[in-house]
């Protein structure tokens, strides 16, 4: 398959990054980390100033009607800056999912305010949930950007139903998280009304795959900014008289970053144009785009603590930042084992 940006999905690319780099700074991204996990006037200008929340999302629902293409290409940059926004659970995961399997009013009542990020929503599984009628008894401990939900979109693989955060038998408890910049939430349901989703095998397609494909760009995004801050940080810092960067073995460091994220670019646009243009091999694209490119930032961030010395192990230093978000992503939506399991499956059947 030959790519290439078109010229419409490069200008998407060069505003998103410098809307990112100019917004999402680090005394601001800690500022939120110190509350909610969100930075409110970030998310305010990404939804509705920028108006980039859409991307992704059918016209119909008052999204732009683009693909998971220009959708990468979004996450890619926000994970560059580990921005503190809840673009996972709300505009990927739950818009996704009610787009794609929700009837007409559902759509009509939640895509606007999701998209224009007057509302937020929280997504989760819970595979022992017990239904009754219309009505839910379970949870699940890990809910991103949980607390600041106002609808939550659930799932026990068979159905999807919409829940108000405020309804009887919702309760929310806050968690202390490995990364602030998307905290998570103690979601407990009991016998808390829901709305089911009309489409659930559609709603739960959409879901996974763009989780899938989002992760796996933020984890690019992220591993590129471990890079060009190191190689920055070479070229400043001097020992023995010359930048550091010009030794060799560093230098061979740097080049291991930039050959394995090369690898993780080609495989999460891979999976974005394969699940655009529905072809065969995109189920597969997928798993291999989120396990490759999730566990690259994961080398690459704890490479940017050691290559930085001293100042990388500092609280006061952003590589931090960057190595719990990596360590997160690893095990989100399934941990990379289980995604490799699932490509072993596919080529191998019965065998795996």
């Amino acid at each position: 398959m030959d790519f290439a940006f078109t010229d419409e999905q490069q200008m998407i690319a060069e505003t998103a990054h410098s809307f990112f780099a100019e917004n999402a700074t680090s005394e601001r991204t800690r500022k939120a980390m110190a509350g909610d996990g969100i930075d409110r006037a970030l998310w305010q200008a990404f939804c509705q100033e920028l108006a980039l929340s859409g991307i992704g999302l059918p016209e119909s629902g008052g999204g732009a009607g683009l693909g998971m293409v220009e959708l990468a290409i979004i996450a890619e940059a926000a994970g560059a800056q580990v921005a503190a926004l809840p673009m996972l659970g709300s505009l990927v995961q739950s818009a996704q999912a009610i787009a794609a399997g929700g009837h007409a009013d559902q759509q009509a009542q939640w895509l606007p305010h999701l998209i224009s990020g007057e509302a937020i929503a929280g997504y989760f599984h819970d595979a022992a949930m017990h239904v009754d009628g219309d009505r839910l008894t379970g949870g699940s401990p890990f809910v991103a950007h949980g607390a600041s939900a106002d609808i939550f979109v659930v799932t026990d693989m068979r159905q999807l139903w919409i829940i108000r955060a405020d309804a009887p038998g919702v309760s929310v408890t806050p968690r202390t998280s490995m990364d602030q910049t998307r905290p998570f939430a103690h979601v407990r349901l009991e016998n808390a009304p829901g709305e089911r989703l009309a489409d659930p095998d559609a709603a739960l397609a959409a879901a996974h795959r763009a989780g899938f494909i989002v992760l796996a760009a933020e984890a690019l995004g992220g591993a590129q900014a471990c890079l060009d801050r190191t190689v920055a940080y070479s070229m400043e810092r001097v020992q023995f008289g010359r930048p550091i960067g010009s030794f060799q073995a560093y230098k061979h460091r740097l080049a291991d970053m930039m050959i394995e994220i090369e690898q993780a670019r080609s495989a999460v646009f891979w999976a974005a144009c394969a699940v655009d243009e529905a072809v065969e091999e995109a189920a597969m694209a997928i798993h291999a785009a989120k396990s490759f490119a999730t566990d690259t930032f994961f080398r690459c961030a704890g490479d940017m603590i050691q290559l930085h010395g001293g100042i990388g192990f500092t609280w006061e230093h952003d590589a931090h930042l960057f190595f719990k978000r990596a360590r997160s992503l690893q095990t989100m939506l399934g941990n990379n084992d289980w995604h490799r399991e699932k490509i072993a499956t596919m080529i191998l059947g019965e065998a795996a």
